[in-house]
């Protein structure tokens, strides 16, 4: 991936293999305690936004690679009493987002 980045002037941008993209909302934030593999659409609880599981994955790892591009790090959020998705957690990385045009 590091090449083909390279060839293509993106950079590649590594963020927590263990963000939970699929089920955090990409609009509010609000993050489910579960959302089994089964269930392909969804809506959230906090905000009434109704989510494709792919299609919010996708938006939650291009905003974490972007978070990352500009702040530097890793990104993964950290679950608060209320739910609500904030913060940095330690854990391993991946490849989870690219295509964030190189500075």
């Amino acid at each position: 991936m590091e090449y083909k980045c390279a060839w293509y002037g993106r950079e590649l941008v590594v963020v927590d293999r263990f963000l939970p993209t699929s089920k955090t909302c990409s609009a509010c934030g609000l993050l489910r305690d579960a959302l089994p593999l089964g269930i392909r659409m969804w809506t959230c609880e906090g905000c009434g936004t109704q989510h494709d599981r792919d299609h919010n994955a996708a938006q939650n790892s291009v905003a974490a690679g972007q978070a990352v591009s500009a702040c530097g790090g890793r990104v993964s959020p950290q679950r608060r009493p209320s739910g609500w998705a904030a913060g940095d957690e330690a854990g391993k990385s991946m490849v989870r987002a690219m295509g964030v045009p190189a500075p």
